[in-house]
């Protein structure tokens, strides 16, 4: 029975190359794995695996009796439904810890920096296990898009050096410039319902039992999206309603101006107001320097929803 690599629901580029790439490891390490996804591509992921000659992961949603990688998350609310029934052998995560729980001991790699594939790249250096160029090539996309290429505040030496790192083995000598390919990708929104816009990059939260929405969409110009906003509201008051979320969000983030558009819906949006200090005017607000859901919107609003 093979062991399984998975990341959070609604897969980012880190959840999936980080499946692939901790898979790799841990199966030259004498511990066969194999990467899975709880959810569709994007399409910035796609382009990634497409750029490397890289096979996606195969879609798996159940893991019940099988034992498992966590990479990405540590949150029940981001984890496959049973996971309680499956046996964890591990986590990677660069987020806060977490509400899952284990039965028996686990590997632990949990460090406070942009993203998980920067963990895993010195996993690779810790057990001297080189990093073939298909690889490397996917953890450096991953790295260069969780960063927003180095401009979010989760940003730390260590990306960058993993990066660099990483760019000596691709023989790329200008990963920015991949980055920004990578971010005009992202931001092709043309065709694409409100419903997969959202769905990109969203995670539940449960926020001192209130579960919280939250998605974000990084694009190079804010202006895609003038059209869209009366489509996107109306969507997200349907997923609102159909999870009993007591507040759902959605952040348009501009990484050339470097701060992100909330639209909110909320059950009390004075919460949102005062976690941001900021007054919402037609259910939104333009948050300045805002670009990291994980350290600029979640701990804050989970702090008010805690008092």
């Amino acid at each position: 029975m093979p062991i399984y690599v998975v990341g959070h629901t609604n897969p980012d580029s880190d959840s999936i190359c980080g499946a692939i790439s901790l898979a790799y490891l841990k199966t030259q390490l004498g511990q066969p794995c194999m990467p899975a996804r709880q959810g569709e591509i994007s399409p910035e992921t796609r382009f990634i695996l497409e750029k490397f000659g890289v096979e996606a992961p195969a879609l798996k949603t159940e893991y019940a009796d099988e034992e498992v990688y966590i990479v990405d998350h540590s949150d029940l609310a981001q984890s496959p439904k049973d996971i309680k029934q499956a046996t964890i052998l591990g986590i990677v995560d660069h987020h806060k810890l977490g509400d899952l729980t284990t039965d028996t001991p686990l590997e632990c790699w949990i460090r406070p920096v942009g993203c998980s594939n920067t963990i895993i790249k010195q996993m690779y250096d810790y057990h001297n296990v080189e990093i073939p160029k298909d690889i490397a090539g996917i953890m450096l996309c991953a790295i260069l898009s969780d960063t927003v290429i180095f401009k979010s505040p989760t940003c730390t030496r260590e990306d960058t050096k993993a990066v660099k790192e990483l760019a000596k083995i691709v023989g790329l000598e200008d990963p920015r410039a991949l980055g920004m390919e990578m971010f005009i990708v992202k931001s092709a929104v043309k065709g694409t319902s409100p419903r997969e816009l959202i769905m990109r990059d969203f995670k539940d939260f449960n926020m001192s039992g209130s579960m919280v929405g939250i998605g974000q969409l990084e694009v190079v110009d804010l202006s895609v999206f003038d059209e869209m906003k009366e489509a996107l509201f109306a969507e997200l008051e349907v997923m609102k309603n159909e999870a009993n979320r007591h507040s759902i969000m959605l952040l348009l983030t501009d990484i050339i101006t470097e701060g992100s558009q909330l639209l909110c819906l909320s059950d009390a949006p004075e919460k949102v107001e005062h976690a941001f200090n900021t007054t919402l005017e037609s259910r939104q607000a333009w948050l300045p320097k805002v670009l990291s859901r994980k350290k600029q919107v979640v701990p804050f609003l989970e702090k008010v929803f805690a008092s």
